[in-house]
């Protein structure tokens, strides 16, 4: 069957850059190799919506700045958290690399967004997997400030394109235990339709 593959799949787990050890850089060939994988996910019409901003080093504190600074400004008095703006300006410093993923609507009005937004999730499982394999922590983040033009007009980006996430990514702090998950027994998830002639 596919031992390989669904080994890989299973093992890929979510590890948030607390668990990740800032100090330990991320080869910048790794990284491209990674992001190249997420390429290779389907794309209707050959689009390639897919844009990734890479920020390492000193760059972290630029994005935890306009982080911080949008979400000051776009949340409400009642909403607003003091806890959770003092973990944006910890956590993408916590990750040797964050990478802010942009969905470019590259093929216009012609291929429907969700279908754009579909794929860009299939690129981002590719880069996952990637880094699952190469033994890196990977955590996919979408807090709301990616959605609001003060951040979309950081990044550069046009008013049809979208920052669909954070991806955070690093190598495991050397004592951690690698999570582990369940799933709900296949069965319960699939309808069979067979029909005999």
């Amino acid at each position: 069957m596919l031992p390989a593959t669904t080994a890989l799949i299973r093992r890929r787990r979510s590890i948030k850059p607390v668990d990740m050890d800032p100090a330990r850089e991320v080869d910048r060939a790794l990284l491209t190799e990674l992001i190249e994988n997420a390429t290779w996910a389907p794309t209707h019409g050959l689009t390639e919506q897919w844009k990734f901003h890479v920020f390492q080093a000193d760059a972290r504190h630029d994005l935890v700045q306009i982080m911080q600074e949008t979400y000051r400004a776009t949340t409400s008095v009642a909403e607003f958290r003091e806890d959770k703006l003092k973990k944006m300006g910890e956590t993408p410093l916590l990750a040797p690399v964050v990478i802010a993923c942009v969905m470019e609507r590259n093929g216009g009005t012609k291929i429907p967004e969700i279908e754009e937004v579909e794929a860009f999730a299939c690129a981002l499982q590719n880069l996952q997997l990637s880094a699952t394999a190469a033994g890196l922590g990977c955590y996919w983040s979408s807090p709301p400030l990616l959605q609001t033009p003060m951040f979309h007009d950081w990044l550069g980006l046009r008013p049809a394109d979208r920052c669909l996430g954070l991806i955070y990514l690093g190598w495991p702090k050397p004592n951690l235990t690698w999570p582990r998950s369940v799933r709900q027994p296949v069965e319960n998830k699939i309808v069979w339709h067979v029909k005999k002639a």
